[in-house]
């Protein structure tokens, strides 16, 4: 892997921070509804403006993912979506012309069938930035972080409202970005958000000199204003999922596919913070 791969996410962040920017990162489940759709909406959320791109890998026994994202992975599975398969479709977007950095979402599961060695590799040769493993806690995460720093890629941990003392030991081995989850339970839109939130992002900020992004919930553009004022960056996942699947039947036919892009692509550049 190059060095401009290596360190696209640390530059990106480095550029809106510059900028006085915070960045906007999408959540798609890649395959939903198939993988040349996902590899069309990359390129539209690209875009819309986002920043970076959160690709979540289809799993069947999900912890974090709420009804939404369950439902995108029940369809990409279908079509017999897996763990190399995602990392292919983020090459082929790169490919494509793609200037995003790309952090996989997947569990360990997948993970540990492909074996380390194979999938640390894989990582690199298909310009993965960043990597989120939401099922193995800090606790047992030495490996992943020794191989994650010999390989380049940042290995991001999920930081919830109810870790409180242990928020020091779980960003102490982080690398790219913190993800603060803005509020308990699985990930879905939300019209309001754990109530001591803005004190825990302060907490992880206190705790950490890297970027802090925060996610799980956020729908809305006046949702993404208000914690943009807080962070480094806000993500979007639920919210853009389920817009993928009420333009399905747009999609799926020749003579309505653009204009359903479209309407992804109109959603998502309303997120931009202002």
């Amino acid at each position: 892997m190059t060095t401009e791969t290596t360190n696209r996410m640390d530059l990106t962040f480095n550029r809106l921070k510059a900028e006085g920017r915070t960045a906007l990162i999408p959540f798609l489940t890649v395959g939903d509804p198939d993988l040349e759709t996902t590899l069309d909406i990359i390129a539209e959320l690209e875009a819309a403006g986002a920043d970076i791109l959160e690709l979540g890998v289809p799993y069947s026994d999900p912890l974090a993912d709420g009804p939404v994202i369950q439902r995108a992975s029940a369809r990409a599975l279908r079509s017999k979506v897996h763990l190399r398969t995602c990392m292919e479709t983020a090459l082929k977007a790169r490919q494509a012309g793609s200037e995003l950095p790309f952090i996989l979402f997947t569990y360990y599961n997948p993970v540990m069938q492909m074996g380390l060695d194979t999938f640390f590799a894989e990582l690199n040769a298909h310009e993965i930035s960043g990597l989120i493993i939401p099922d193995v806690p800090v606790e047992e995460s030495e490996d992943l972080r020794v191989r994650s720093r010999a390989a380049g890629v940042n290995l991001i941990p999920l930081v919830a409202p109810t870790s409180s003392e242990r928020i020091a030991r779980i960003v102490s081995g982080a690398s790219g970005f913190v993800y603060c989850v803005s509020s308990l339970g699985v990930t879905g839109e939300r019209s309001s958000f754990h109530s001591g939130v803005d004190e825990f992002i302060a907490s992880v900020r206190r705790a950490t000199d890297l970027p802090v992004a925060v996610g799980f919930g956020i729908s809305t553009g006046e949702q993404v204003s208000r914690f943009a004022k807080i962070c480094d960056g806000v993500v979007v996942g639920s919210a853009i999922v389920r817009k993928v699947e009420e333009v399905i039947p747009l999609l799926s036919q020749p003579q309505t596919r653009s204009a359903g892009l479209l309407q992804i692509r109109e959603f998502v550049a309303q997120l931009r913070p202002n």
